[in-house]
């Protein structure tokens, strides 16, 4: 069946439904950035593969909405279906709440699956929509019905996180969540965000791929929790812990008549931007909704002692694969046929060999020439190609291991290069050094930074269409907030804490022609305090060298050469002793000093 066919058939359950526009979200129950293959519910009806994208379906239009990462990319994969591309944050693009209140007439209905579509957005459209007396259909999942092979709702085993590798207890991080629950004088906190159950609990799972987490909900109390989940994926054991500190298993459907039977005066706190459409309205008109964003969301976000320690292990190891990776590739790409997907399975197979490894952390990017220019490009059957001894080549890739989540990029010159390249190579560089050598003081945050390392491609006329930063959880998703690194922005900002981990990840793209993105993940430390307050800068943490093959040394400064020579140094005495023979005298190589 074609998009084209797939749309008609959705228009005409809509106008079964009396539905005049229906929207797609890309998430699932709980406001996930990458799902599982049940809930891709977008990609189905649109073909178009990115990780984030909304799909908006009228009568006789149809419009898809998604960022600047993935331009590229949807304008190829829309092509033929009938779908427009609605290119966000650019000039004379509504948003999609503007666009339906301009195109819908008074006393139409809005349709879509309310367990997918967030409060915070079902409120814009509100917002936007009920001045006209335009009213929501939000219990009906219309592409339900037209997936006929659609796959099963995943239900994976669960598994235990060791407290060595968090440095909490479970019951130590519902303590913490409680207190903050009295705070808000809440007795009942609402808790869909997967990521923030899997921290909460110490327990790891495998329902969505390369994010080690599990389909939940969770309901917390004063005195005990509810945690909503497939019988089938706790084994006793982990029953038994549970039940040791006071939660409770329910069936995961069962949430919502649950909430149905809250004590209509009972106060419950939840987080609109993650807990979904149809929980608010399953609860009791009256009941009192304090809308917070999660406290777990910062509880997380700043890792413990113990993580850290483990971080750092993890980028050893993973600093040692993707350094082996590099130097095979460089070695290899001249004397044999590799493709992009030959080079994603090489490196899997170097962090393999690491103990610890547990699997990617996102699918890789290994995007050699004109496809380095596509952000999120991901090699497949129908787009894989064999690389070329010239030209770059640029990977970005992450692992999860028991110690910690990676995320990295490197661009990787293959042979001769161009001299727009080279240029394009090194001043994205020395963007990169200069915000990871930022020295700030406590209350700063991302937005204030992000001129750092888009400072020297401005200066250039360049720029890149994408975050500069975003924080990375432990054994969790590789993208985690609250703070973020781009002059964009979308919500208060975040300022920066000790014990954060944030990438740093520049980048410049040529449609057609190659792309360059350099990315290290850093931690925020805490350095001396001084009279204005306390001073906090970057650790690196990733531990791969860049690549003096492609840099133009004359258009360095003396101080960004010193940041790269200070940085190469640190990469060689952390990694050099898993080297020997011809890998440990190209490492020295590539380390030494400019």
């Amino acid at each position: 069946m074609t998009i084209i066919e797939r749309l008609s058939q959705l228009r005409r359950l809509m106008a079964d439904n009396s539905i005049d526009a229906y929207i797609i979200v890309t998430d699932d129950f709980h406001g996930s950035e990458y799902v599982g293959s049940y809930f891709k519910e977008r990609e189905f009806m649109s073909g178009f593969t990115g990780s984030a994208g909304t799909l908006v379906v009228l009568g006789d239009w149809a419009g898809l909405w998604t960022d600047g990462r993935y331009f590229i990319q949807a304008a190829s994969q829309l092509e033929g279906s009938s779908i427009e591309l609605m290119r966000m944050y650019e000039p004379d693009v509504p948003a999609i709440p503007e666009f339906l209140s301009e195109k819908l007439q008074p006393g139409t209905r809005v349709g879509f699956d309310g367990r997918t579509v967030s409060i915070s957005f079902a409120r814009e459209l509100e917002k936007k929509l009920s001045p006209s007396d335009i009213s929501f259909v939000w219990d009906i999942d219309l592409v339900d019905f037209i997936w006929k092979d659609r796959p099963a709702v995943s239900a994976e085993p669960v598994w235990e996180l060791d407290i060595k590798y968090t440095g909490l207890s479970r019951a130590e991080k519902l303590s913490m969540v409680r207190e903050k629950m009295r705070e808000n004088k809440a007795g009942i906190l609402i808790i869909t965000a997967l990521d923030e159950i899997a921290w909460l609990l110490n327990l790891r799972g495998n329902d969505v791929r390369c994010t080690p987490v599990f389909l939940a909900y969770m309901l917390i109390t004063e005195d005990g929790a509810a945690l909503y989940v497939r019988n089938s994926i706790i084994n006793h054991k982990i029953r038994d812990d549970l039940e040791n500190d006071n939660i409770k298993l329910n069936d995961y459907d069962a949430i919502y008549n649950d909430l149905a039977g809250v004590c209509r005066e009972e106060s419950v706190m939840l987080d609109t931007a993650s807990v979904n459409y149809r929980i608010l309205q399953s609860l009791p008109e009256n009941a009192r909704v304090i809308e917070r964003q999660s406290p777990v969301i910062f509880m997380k976000a700043v890792k413990t002692n113990t993580e850290q320690e483990n971080i750092r292990c993890a980028h050893i190891k993973d600093g040692v694969a993707v350094t082996k990776f590099i130097y095979w590739l460089k070695t290899n790409v001249p004397i044999e046929r590799i493709t992009e997907l030959d080079a994603a399975a090489k490196l899997e197979q170097f962090r393999r060999s690491m103990d610890g490894f547990i699997e990617s952390s996102f699918d890789s990017i290994i995007a050699y020439g004109a496809h380095g220019a596509i952000v999120h490009y991901e090699p497949t059957p129908g787009t894989n190609v064999v690389m070329k001894p010239e030209g770059l080549c640029l990977t970005d890739t992450g692992a999860h291991y028991m110690e910690g989540t990676t995320d990295i990029t490197r661009t990787v010159p293959l042979g001769p290069l161009t001299d727009e390249e080279r240029r394009a190579y090194t001043i994205v560089l020395r963007g990169h050094l200069k915000l990871g050598a930022a020295v700030f003081t406590k209350g700063v945050s991302g937005p204030n930074l992000d001129c750092l390392a888009r400072g020297p491609l401005w200066e250039n006329g360049m720029d890149f269409n994408h975050g500069t930063g975003h924080g990375v959880g432990y054994l969790l998703n590789v993208h985690e907030g609250p703070q973020r690194i781009h002059w964009r922005i979308k919500e208060k900002p975040v300022p920066f804490e000790a014990g954060m981990v944030v990438s740093n990840e520049p980048g410049f793209y040529v449609e057609g022609k190659f792309g360059v993105r350099h990315e290290n993940l850093e931690l925020v430390c805490n350095g001396e305090r001084s009279d204005y307050g306390q001073i906090m800068y970057f650790d690196a943490l990733t531990l791969v060298p860049f690549d003096k093959d492609a840099i133009d040394i004359s258009l360095m400064s003396d101080n960004e050469i010193k940041l790269l020579n200070r940085y190469h140094k640190k990469v060689y005495d952390a990694i050099s002793p898993w080297f020997e023979g011809d890998e440990l005298r190209w490492l020295q190589k590539y380390t030494a000093p400019l």
